[in-house]
């Protein structure tokens, strides 16, 4: 029976829940982040606003100049936003962390408890009707006996389950700090992004001043002189991650072209993302799938390596050398999963959303009917991430579906955001700089594609 009474003690204590100790304090701090980044909000949305109503107005060396500035501003602003989102994020990082080793010490005492659990039942087990038979015990005390042996077993399956809970808690709890901990990079790394953006616009600003001196005409020979000719373009080489590799900037141009065609995208916003993936953080296809960094495989387990290993047997590669994205390594640490593959950077599991690969019954298979890239390109075979004509349709396809089709600064620059941190983080303004970004390649591969078109 003093067995039953502490496994009860344990149970209670297991079950107990989880109290924040200095709750109000933690309230308070978290109310005045979050006034602060809503203030943050409104004057960089304010800023955007700014932005896209003077990209309407025709080129000129005052409105390139407020451009420039309100950019600058906005991007400012967004280095303060996301320093503020990363104190949050490190706060919600060191509470889940707090929530997972409480969880550690009651798995820790759970086991125990089981065990004492056990034990019991064995000693109960071994105790034969015989020596019961042979024993002074009365039969009171046999059935006394007889009720804890039922309330040991009892306890025991209640204890069990309580395991199980915990367990999955726990799981939980360690996913929701892996996402926490990954988005936090990725602020960490647009920020360092943002820096560097802000810098190139303060010397760009003071290029135009030194060059034109304030006067209309000189700013526009200085646009003139900038525009690369069409036999420079013409050796230009556009870089790709993965895939084709090296592949000439008008073959590029083609393939973005006729993704265009078939999707209603513009051009230069196709090149504009692949060319931002390819480069971005060091997810630029150097790992293998089940290549284990810092003890876990590079690829999620659950969520992608089951679609791309049916995917390797549908496309023909071998899953086991084809490379793919790392992990993000951040001070030494691992951060999220990687997998993320070939020049569109797509991870397995969004791939199949627009390559045919289906969950049937459990198991992922091929269906010709649902790839969506093969139709649109003509092709023979199933479509493969590491084919750039597949991956310029693939960027293409996923930019219509996050409203790119509406061909307006703003609708671009959303759908560019969406790409990166999916609908709900096109909201938030601490990922705005992955669109600002975009959009100034996009106007860069503009002029060049002008320039190439004309040649």
């Amino acid at each position: 029976m003093r067995k039953i009474a502490v496994f009860v003690c344990v149970l209670s204590l297991i079950l107990t829940p989880l109290v924040s100790h200095g709750a109000e304090t933690d309230a308070e701090r978290k109310a005045r982040l979050e006034k602060e980044l809503r203030a943050l909000d409104q004057q960089i949305l304010a800023q955007q606003r700014l932005v896209e109503g003077k990209q309407v107005e025709r080129q000129s060396l005052e409105r390139d100049i407020d451009i420039l500035d309100a950019e600058i501003n906005k991007a400012q602003l967004g280095i303060k936003a996301r320093s503020l989102a990363i104190t949050q994020l490190s706060d919600q990082i060191g509470e889940k962390e707090v929530v997972l080793e409480i969880l550690d010490e009651r798995l820790k005492k759970q086991r125990q408890s089981i065990g004492d659990l056990i034990r019991k039942t064995e000693e109960v087990d071994d105790y034969s009707l015989m020596e019961l038979l042979l024993s002074n015990q009365s039969f009171s005390e046999f059935f006394t006996d007889f009720e804890d042996y039922r309330s040991i077993n009892n306890s025991l399956n209640a204890s069990l389950t309580v395991l199980e809970e915990i367990k999955v808690e726990t799981h939980t709890q360690k996913l929701s700090l892996e996402g926490k901990q990954q988005t936090e990079a990725e602020l960490k790394e647009l920020q360092e992004q943002e820096k560097a953006r802000i810098e190139a616009q303060e010397a760009e600003k003071e290029e135009i001043l030194q060059v034109t001196k304030g006067q209309e005409a000189a700013y526009q020979a200085h646009l003139e002189a900038q525009q690369k000719t069409a036999a420079q373009l013409r050796q230009q080489l556009f870089e790709l991650a993965g895939g084709g590799g090296r592949i000439p900037f008008p073959e590029a141009v083609s393939l973005a072209k006729f993704a265009a065609q078939k999707t209603g995208v513009s051009a230069s916003l196709i090149l504009a993302i692949l060319e931002q993936e390819s480069s971005y953080g060091s997810n630029i296809g150097s790992c293998s799938y089940d290549d284990l960094v810092q003890g876990k495989a590079v690829m999620h387990p659950e969520r992608d390596a089951p679609i791309f290993v049916a995917m390797a047997s549908v496309v023909g590669f071998d899953p086991d050398v084809q490379q793919v994205s790392c992990p993000w390594i951040r001070s030494g640490t691992r951060v999220g999963w990687g997998g993320a593959m070939g020049p569109s950077q797509f991870i397995p599991s969004t791939w199949a959303i627009y390559g045919g690969i289906v969950n049937s019954g459990g198991t992922w298979k091929y269906e010709a009917g649902s790839d969506a890239i093969r139709r649109l390109v003509g092709g023979s075979s199933p479509s493969s991430p590491f084919r750039n004509q597949d991956a310029f349709m693939a960027t293409a396809l996923l930019m219509r579906d996050n409203g790119a089709v509406a061909g307006n600064y703003n609708a671009e620059w959303t759908a560019a955001i969406r790409y990166f941190a999916g609908w709900a983080g096109a909201s938030n303004p601490i990922n705005h700089p992955y669109g600002d970004n975009v959009m100034a390649r996009k106007k860069r591969i503009e002029g060049d594609i002008r320039t190439l078109d004309a040649g």
